[in-house]
């Protein structure tokens, strides 16, 4: 209605009719059918401060469009039901070869990156999201884009691999820690897995013993955890830590036990760690691989103690002390004398009193 009378006062004036009083009646007529309220919304839509209707009162709260205060955000809390994964590049190296091959990979500076991963995952700890963290692999991604045809030089290829490795993977979750003190826990549990995988697999390959048919690995790991339980009773109270080193095939193995002397037996072992543990020492009873242990345990008030075994496949063969000095003050790589670690004592390894192998495998 507005409308119509706005075009029809232009086209008035362009035309020059209807002016005067026979104009002014004919529009008094019009305005007169209508009644009053259509002269108000004439007056409004010209710009005239007509007189506006009565406006009902309400009795319940004006409709803003905003949402009410203290009212939850729906898409808010679904947000928060969603987990994320950030998948890092905690060596320099990989950082460095990812800059190398792929041109979407923004950044240049491998200790700024590292603070903008920390930045990040601090947001998302801030919004109450669930994150855990992962490493990213360069080669594992790599081969990840050729099984799958991806193309390698993509953000989303690189967020896929990182889903990928959500269910395959190592991850961690973040808690608000700081970056630096939770990427070698991170990395620490990686190598562990992977060198789990790769003795585990070193083991099933051997296949089975030609006279009697029992499975030689599984045999391996049985005993090895037979070893590792009675050097761990035999060793008593305190803080142990175990370190055992095995020559495989194809590279050196190295694995690292921690427990408490103190502790009921059944959570002596952390699950993790006894099982590649285990696994290490089974790789040098079932193919006669050189390898080695050495135990160190701590007390209140006194030195540390050290001892040193000989890992064979008829067990653990005690070494002497002069023995477990010189593996301990010898560079391994140039050969060279180290001095020795104050506060420690070296001693000889000790009979764990373990059943006698079944030699014929």
């Amino acid at each position: 209605m507005s409308y119509r009378k706005a075009s029809g006062g232009a086209s008035d004036g362009a035309s020059g009719k209807r002016t005067g009083k026979g104009a002014d009646q004919q529009a008094g007529k019009q305005t007169g059918k209508t009644g009053k309220g259509s002269g108000q919304q004439t007056g409004t839509a010209s710009g005239e401060r007509a007189g506006r209707p009565k406006q009902r009162s309400r009795t319940g709260p004006r409709r803003t469009g905003r949402r009410p205060a203290g009212r939850p955000s729906l898409r808010g809390a679904l947000r928060r039901e969603v987990v994320g994964t950030v998948a890092v590049l905690a060596d320099a190296s990989d950082f460095a070869l990812m800059r190398r091959r792929y041109r979407t990979f923004a950044f240049d500076d491998h200790p700024e990156y590292l603070r903008q991963v920390e930045a990040l995952l601090k947001s998302l700890a801030v919004r109450q999201l669930h994150t855990t963290l992962a490493l990213f692999d360069p080669e594992d991604f790599a081969a990840y884009c050729t099984q799958h045809a991806l193309d390698p030089d993509s953000a989303l290829s690189r967020s896929r691999y990182t889903a990928e490795i959500t269910d395959l993977g190592v991850t961690l979750p973040y808690a608000g820690e700081p970056l630096d003190s939770l990427l070698p826990e991170l990395i620490d549990t990686a190598v562990r897995r992977a060198t789990w995988e790769y003795a585990t697999a070193l083991l099933t390959g051997i296949g089975q013993c030609a006279e009697c048919g029992e499975d030689i690995g599984r045999a391996a790991l049985d005993r090895a955890s037979h070893l590792l339980t009675r050097l761990l009773e035999a060793a008593g109270p305190g803080r142990h830590h175990v370190v055992c080193s095995v020559h495989a095939p194809e590279e050196r193995l190295l694995a690292v036990l921690h427990a408490d002397g103190d502790s009921p037996p059944d959570s002596l072992v952390d699950a993790a760690e006894g099982a590649q543990f285990v696994a290490v020492m089974a790789i040098a009873i079932a193919l006669g691989r050189p390898g080695g242990l050495v135990l160190r345990t701590s007390t209140a008030g006194a030195p540390d103690r050290l001892h040193g075994w000989r890992l064979q496949k008829s067990g653990l063969i005690p070494l002497t002390e002069g023995e477990v000095f010189s593996a301990y003050c010898t560079d391994a790589t140039t050969g060279e004398p180290l001095s020795p670690e104050p506060g420690v004592e070296y001693r000889a390894g000790f009979d764990i009193a373990a059943d006698t192998p079944d030699s014929h495998h």
